[in-house]
C-alpha cells in the first residue's frame, strides 16, 4: 500500500482520461522532469545540483509511487552510493590535469607531437594535441594552454587559424566526452555500473574515428574561412618553459592509470588470460581506477622540476583541483540520486512493457544527451543526468550486458558534443581565443561539433551491431 499523496491524486485523475494509465503517467513525469531540469539550468541558471535534487523531488512526489520517506532514502542512497564509488577517482583525475597542466608538461606534449606530424600538418598536430592532452586536463583550460603555440605554428605555416582552432577544439572535446579518466566518462561509468576498462577501449576507438571526422571538418571547410587575430604571435614568442618535464615523463600520468585499468578488465575475461594466481590478483588490485589513478597522481607528483611542499596544502595545486573536482563530484551524486528515484518507482517495468521491440538501443542515451546539452550547455551535466535516466533503462531496452554498458557511457559521450554553442563556456572560449565572431562561432564550432558527435554515434551504433 502506497501513502495518500498529491501524486497519488494527480496520478488517480490521469488515470480516467486515458486507457495506459499508471505506467504512461511515469514515462509522462520523466520527460517533464527533464524539462524541469532544462528550464531550471538554462533559463533561471540554476546550479545544475539543485536543478537535479528538484527534479528528483518533483519526479519522487508526483509519481504517486512511492511514499514520502521513502523518497528521501532514494535520494540518500542514490547520491552517497555514486560518490563512494567515483568521488576519489575523480579527484585524482582533476590533481593529475592540473599538474600536467602547471607543470608545463602538456605544452611539452604538443611540442613533441608537433615534430611527429611536421609543420605543415598543423591541424593534425592540434586534433591529436588535443586528444592527449584533455584525458586528464578540461578541454577549456587545454585550449587556452595550447592557444598561443596554435597561432604561431599557423602563421608558419601561412594556413587560416580557423582550420587549426576547430581542429584543435574537436580533438579536445572528443576525449573529454568519452575517454575517461575525464570525470565526464568516470562519472557515468560510476553510475551505470559499466567496467572503466571497457568504456576506456571502446571510447578510444569511437574518439578516433570522432577526431578524424573533426580533422576532415577542419581542413575541408573550416580552413576556407579566413580569421584576423590581433597581435598574433610569431613562432618566436613561443617558448616551452625549461623547468618543464619531459614529454615522455608528462604522458606516463595519464598513461600508465589507462594500461593498468585496461589489464584489469582483461585480466577480468572469463578465459582467465592472467590465470587465477597472484598475477591475476595483482592486476585486480592495481587495476582498480582508485588505485590506478592513485599511482597517476604519484607520478604527478615528479612532473615540476622542483617539488615545493606547498603544492600539497589547500591553496597549492591539489587545492585546487579539489576545489575544480568538488563541482563534478556533487552534480554527480545528484545525478545518482535521480536515477535512483527512477529506479525505485518501477519505469524500468514501464519501459519494459511499452519500448520492448523499439529499435531505439544505443541512440536512445545519445538522443537524451544531445536534448541536455543543446538546451543547457554543459556537457558534463548532460552526461550525468543523462547517466542518471538511463539506471532503470539499460535492461528493457537490452543494454544492461557489460560491453553495452560500456556502449552506452560512450553514446552519452557523443551526445554531450552535440552542439557547443552560446550557453557553453567553451563556445566563448574557442571563439574569444582564436579571434572568430559569434557568427563564425556558429558555422565552426557549432557545426563542427554536430558532425563530430555524429560521427561519433554512428560509430557507436555500427559497433553495437558488430558486438551486442
Amino acid at each position: 500500500m502506497y501513502d495518500i499523496s498529491f501524486g497519488r491524486w494527480i496520478l488517480a485523475v490521469y488515470c480516467l482520461f486515458t486507457p495506459w494509465g499508471i505506467v504512461m503517467w511515469l514515462l509522462v513525469l520523466l520527460l517533464l522532469s527533464i524539462i524541469v531540469i532544462i528550464v531550471a539550468t538554462a533559463k533561471f541558471r540554476m546550479h545544475p545540483f539543485l536543478a537535479l535534487l528538484l527534479a528528483s523531488f518533483f519526479y519522487g512526489i508526483l509519481c504517486g509511487k512511492l511514499a514520502l520517506v521513502d523518497i528521501v532514502n532514494s535520494i540518500n542512497a542514490g547520491f552517497g552510493g555514486t560518490i563512494g564509488y567515483i568521488g576519489i577517482v575523480i579527484v585524482a583525475g582533476s590533481i593529475i590535469g592540473t599538474f600536467l597542466e602547471k607543470s608545463g608538461g602538456a605544452y611539452r606534449l604538443a611540442v613533441k607531437l608537433l615534430g611527429f606530424t611536421g609543420e605543415k600538418n598543423v591541424p593534425m598536430a592540434m586534433s591529436g594535441i588535443g586528444a592527449i592532452v584533455s584525458i586528464p586536463v578540461f578541454c577549456d583550460s587545454g585550449f587556452i594552454i595550447l592557444s598561443p603555440l596554435n597561432k604561431a605554428l599557423s602563421k608558419k605555416a601561412k594556413i587560416s587559424l580557423a582550420g587549426s582552432a576547430v581542429a584543435l577544439s574537436l580533438g579536445l572535446y572528443a576525449t573529454h566526452t568519452m575517454v575517461p579518466p575525464t570525470p565526464g566518462p568516470v562519472a557515468a561509468a560510476g553510475l551505470l555500473g559499466a567496467d572503466l576498462g571497457l568504456v576506456i577501449l571502446w571510447g578510444a576507438v569511437v574518439s578516433v574515428i570522432a577526431i578524424a571526422a573533426g580533422w576532415l571538418f577542419a581542413v575541408k571547410v573550416a580552413s576556407k574561412i579566413p580569421i584576423t587575430v590581433e597581435n598574433e604571435p610569431s613562432e618566436s614568442d613561443i617558448s616551452i618553459d625549461t623547468d618543464a618535464p619531459s614529454a615522455f615523463k608528462s604522458l606516463l600520468p595519464i598513461l600508465l592509470p589507462i594500461i593498468l585499468i585496461v589489464l584489469k578488465s582483461i585480466s577480468d575475461l572469463p578465459s582467465e588470460p592472467f590465470g587465477a594466481g597472484k598475477a591475476a590478483a595483482f592486476f585486480r588490485f592495481v587495476g582498480q581506477p582508485v588505485v590506478a589513478l592513485l599511482l597517476g597522481v604519484i607520478f604527478a607528483f615528479g612532473l615540476p622540476k622542483k617539488f615545493e611542499r606547498k603544492m600539497l596544502s589547500t591553496e597549492g595545486w591539489v587545492g585546487q583541483s579539489l576545489v575544480a573536482a568538488a563541482t563534478i563530484i556533487v552534480i554527480t551524486g545528484t545525478g545518482g540520486a535521480f536515477g535512483r528515484v527512477l529506479k525505485d518507482s518501477g519505469i524500468a517495468d514501464v519501459a519494459e512493457q511499452y519500448f520492448a521491440g523499439v529499435p531505439l538501443g544505443i541512440w536512445l542515451p545519445f538522443f537524451i544527451a544531445a536534448t541536455l546539452k543543446t538546451a543547457q550547455g554543459s556537457s558534463t551535466v548532460a552526461i550525468t543526468t543523462t547517466a542518471g535516466i538511463m539506471i532503470p533503462l539499460l535492461e528493457p531496452f537490452g543494454l544492461d550486458g557489460p560491453t553495452a554498458r560500456a556502449l552506452v557511457v560512450v553514446a552519452i559521450g557523443a551526445g554531450s558534443m552535440v552542439v557547443s554553442h552560446a550557453n557553453d563556456s567553451y563556445f566563448w572560449v574557442v571563439t574569444q581565443f582564436s579571434g572568430m565572431t559569434v557568427k563564425q562561432g556558429y558555422k565552426l564550432q557549432t557545426l563542427g561539433t554536430l558532425v563530430e558527435g555524429g560521427a561519433a554515434i554512428i560509430a557507436v551504433w555500427v559497433i553495437s551491431l558488430l558486438v551486442l
